[in-house]
């Protein structure tokens, strides 16, 4: 929903503080002159507004719920003036969504309005956008699975409510970790910070960044509790990796 929250009177909600002011989760990873967008939800217009973002080489995925693919529409001046298509990565479920809430940038019949150009690409164990490798794993929402993905010393997780163990195993290694930590209450189809917390203890990274953050945290709070080397991110944050992409 985002935070403030419409109608909410909450504490963090009507915070002065800007770390509270929390538009739908993306993120965007740039290296060697590549750049991609990791889900497209409702405020995709706003942030690529906000950050100056005028190309994109690629969008992934995660999965099909609407604060995460709802902006997909918003990707017209992204491929307006290109020789070919924009490639929009995802498992074939949420491919399918995207064709049926977008079905007309699809229609190949001639249009007088414009529309966004892309191109929906099915995932593949490890692939390459790029500068950028790209190595896509399961990771639990609720009873579905969903996308998370790995960029060399990278991984970035959102809406997961547990790891498998085979991902466990994909993740050693990591040099930054950013995982979903919804709240402090327990919830069916997310992490809460305890959760996510004892991931990152188990993985090892040399920093996480908590995402995907309800009104229920306050930035400041949360963050003098948290170790220093897991903490929430907010809006507009800039994250360097080492050692790998």
């Amino acid at each position: 929903m985002g935070v403030p929250v419409i109608g909410c009177r909450c504490g963090v909600c009507t915070s002065g503080d800007p770390h509270n002011q929390r538009l739908r989760t993306a993120a965007l990873l740039q290296h060697q002159g590549t750049t991609i967008l990791i889900d497209a939800g409702p405020d995709l217009r706003v942030q690529m507004l906000r950050h100056s973002v005028t190309r994109l080489d690629a969008v992934l995925l995660t999965h099909a719920h609407t604060d995460h693919i709802g902006g997909i529409d918003d990707l017209r001046p992204f491929t307006m003036g290109r020789n070919h298509s924009l490639g929009v990565y995802g498992d074939p479920g949420t491919l399918r969504r995207v064709r049926h809430m977008f079905d007309y940038a699809f229609d190949p019949a001639p249009s007088m309005s414009t529309r966004p150009r892309i191109e929906t690409r099915e995932l593949t164990v490890l692939f390459t956008v790029g500068a950028i490798t790209v190595a896509p794993f399961r990771v639990l929402h609720g009873p579905h699975a969903i996308v998370g993905y790995r960029f060399g010393k990278l991984a970035y997780i959102t809406d997961a409510s547990a790891l498998p163990p085979d991902t466990m195993e994909q993740l050693q290694g990591l040099d930054t970790l950013v995982l979903n930590a919804l709240r402090h209450q327990p919830h069916p189809l997310h992490l809460t910070v305890a959760d996510a917390l004892t991931i990152v203890e188990q993985l090892r990274p040399r920093q996480a960044f908590f995402i995907h953050i309800t009104h229920d945290l306050d930035h400041a709070t949360v963050n003098a509790e948290l170790p220093a080397y897991a903490q929430l991110a907010f809006d507009g944050q800039v994250i360097q990796v080492r050692d790998g992409e």
